[in-house]
């Protein structure tokens, strides 16, 4: 993955542990829910997949275009979005980009 330039998150964060899958995060583990750091250098794309959790984040920096069940939208610093349970669900973010995301584990 492309390098992120200067990023945002304070250094407490950037020294949790690393998550590494289709793209990089710094992760704080819970017991019924993992709470990732995101970071999404321009360019990024995610092609669809699907998740054995139901996830929340809100965008920091940056934007994303995610699709989930074949409905893309655009969400903004601020703005919240959700992946439901098992959805297939695709991102794409045109510019560096930060996310803090709450993967739930269902119970």
């Amino acid at each position: 993955m492309a390098e992120m330039p200067n990023i945002n998150f304070p250094d407490v964060f950037q020294n949790l542990p690393a998550f590494k899958c289709r793209f990089d995060a710094f992760q704080m583990q819970g017991e019924n829910c993992n709470i990732l750091f995101a970071t999404y250098p321009p360019n990024t794309d995610i092609e669809p997949h699907t998740h054995d959790t139901f996830n929340w984040g809100i965008i920091t920096r940056g934007a994303m275009h995610l699709t989930v069940e074949g409905v893309e939208k655009t969400y903004k610093v601020g703005e919240w979005f959700n992946v439901p349970l098992e959805a297939v669900h695709s991102a794409r973010c045109d510019e560096a980009t930060e996310v803090i995301e709450f993967w739930f584990k269902p119970e």
